[in-house]
């Protein structure tokens, strides 16, 4: 064969490699189907703009508000221009955050548990604080514990007494001027653990006022008359049962079920919880 011939083989050397029906064409751009995206549907006529993505189909809106699904892939023209259509690019995950609002950590183990402690009066302010800042209290390796009463803090400050390497953060109800809390928190304050353990406090009767009124549905927590034991005060006015300890339980555990993240809780609490948290912490 020439070297005119082969200039002339309109055919090329090799009619059966693969792609050869294809040499010469320009290929369609591969265009994401995000939302917005105005496309028209080549053959059909059809020109909307992209409004969601299910599977397989994407589905199109044209100017008059008509809605139409059509496959994936090629078949489609922009500007005149054939296209095939993609799946949108997958959203970047956003970072989620805690019930307390810290942002979480992904992956994130708990750490060994620290000598330090942070101790509330009893079992329903473990569990408040539990269901609020437990996710962050695990990374950090705090343990709550619970003193059932302020009255025994001097036992556990004599039985493991505090150090630089274990700091106490405490945490009790009604730390008003003059009350049994406030003459407590003074005497550590003033003693030899003044600077390893820290007392504060909220200003209610009981940590289940420590849930927002909103929360609960209310507009404001009933008012007790003094000499009625508040919880079961509280219960009557809700009309709960409120004779027996099993019914309190039962009322807080539907209290603590109104609590979703820290914006359940009044600021007076919040506060106080996060800084037993940097104080335990504290390296």
């Amino acid at each position: 064969m020439t070297q005119a011939d082969r200039v002339d083989d309109r055919y090329g050397a090799d009619v059966l490699a693969k792609g050869w029906r294809d040499a010469g064409r320009v290929q369609p751009a591969q265009v994401r189907a995000e939302r917005d995206l105005v496309v028209e549907v080549a053959g059909d006529g059809f020109c909307g703009a992209v409004t969601r993505v299910e599977g397989t189909l994407v589905e199109l809106e044209d100017w008059r508000g008509a809605r139409r699904l059509f496959p994936l892939g090629g078949g489609f023209l922009i500007d005149g221009a054939p296209v095939v259509l993609r799946p949108p690019a997958p959203k970047a995950q956003a970072r989620t955050r805690t019930a307390s609002g810290s942002f979480a950590a992904p992956d994130a183990r708990a750490r060994v548990a620290l000598p330090s402690r942070i101790l509330v009066e009893g079992r329903h302010d473990a569990e408040l604080i539990e269901k609020v800042w437990g996710a962050d209290l695990r990374i950090e390796g705090v343990v709550v514990e619970y003193l059932q009463g302020i009255d025994l803090l001097e036992e556990i400050l004599r039985a493991d007494p505090p150090s630089a390497q274990r700091r106490y953060g405490v945490l009790v109800d009604h730390l008003v001027p003059g009350s049994k809390e406030s003459r407590f928190a003074q005497a550590v304050a003033s003693g030899p653990h003044r600077e390893h353990v820290l007392i504060v406090g909220h200003p209610y009767v009981d940590v289940w006022q420590c849930v927002t009124p909103a929360a609960m549905g209310i507009a404001r927590w009933p008012e007790i008359a003094r000499g009625t034991d508040w919880k079961t005060g509280i219960c009557r006015a809700f009309g709960w049962p409120a004779e027996t300890i099993e019914d309190h339980g039962i009322a807080w555990q539907r209290i603590l079920s109104r609590v979703r993240t820290f914006r359940d809780l009044e600021p007076a609490l919040l506060g106080r919880v996060e800084q037993l948290i940097d104080f335990v912490t504290a390296q």
